[in-house]
């Protein structure tokens, strides 16, 4: 093998590595919340030494932004806000909405691990959690100026863009939540049909 091949096989191997220390972290941190999980830990089921862990993540923080980061990736959140930004521009509210309900549910049920995670997070007031609310600003205020560009457009009522946006994700929030991270059977409804009647009742209360 040429130093150039070795090179590049090292660095492949790198990037496999950073990778396997992300899944372990967040299986970790999925079961035994933030306050439950050392570096230690995460090292020792990687298969790793603490040194490693920190060669690649050179902070606690570190590792907390790069476990968003490949999660972002994993789902394909940049092309999916590309989706959202186009849609927007035909100002097609239901099939906006519809967009976002069907995501997040499906988000839910693609990766339980990570919905744990995010829930210790908040529930222990961890740090993560405030590392996650900053992520989502943005895009919490594109759905903001999308609803308020609507209401002067004379296509949705005059109600707050804020508490419409809380409306339009909590529904799937917390449908996706109970229905796939607890397990509880609570409708005999299918998924698709949850998006469609979360759209349905949001729009019939906000539509003029």
């Amino acid at each position: 093998m040429d130093s150039a091949a070795a090179s590049q096989h090292k660095r492949m191997a790198g990037e496999d590595r950073r990778r396997q220390i992300l899944q372990v972290a967040i299986e970790l941190f999925s079961k035994r919340g933030f306050g439950g999980t050392t570096t230690k830990q995460i090292a020792d089921a990687a298969g790793v030494s603490e040194a490693i862990i920190f060669r690649h993540f050179a902070t606690k923080q570190d590792l907390y932004a790069a476990i968003l980061d490949f999660q972002a990736q994993e789902m394909g959140k940049h092309l999916w806000m590309e989706e959202l930004r186009e849609i927007a521009e035909q100002e097609d509210d239901e099939k906006l909405f519809r967009a976002i309900a069907a995501r997040m549910i499906a988000g839910y049920g693609a990766n339980v691990a990570f919905q744990r995670l995010i829930a210790y997070s908040a529930l222990e007031g961890h740090e993560f959690s405030r590392i996650l609310h900053s992520r989502a600003l943005p895009f919490h205020a594109f759905l903001c100026e999308y609803i308020a560009r609507r209401q002067e457009k004379g296509a949705l009522r005059h109600l707050s863009p804020g508490l419409i946006v809380f409306a339009l994700l909590s529904m799937p929030a917390h449908y996706g939540l109970l229905t796939k991270l607890y397990g509880f059977d609570l409708v005999k409804s299918s998924d698709e049909e949850a998006v469609s009647a979360f759209v349905q009742i949001l729009l019939n209360g906000i539509r003029i």
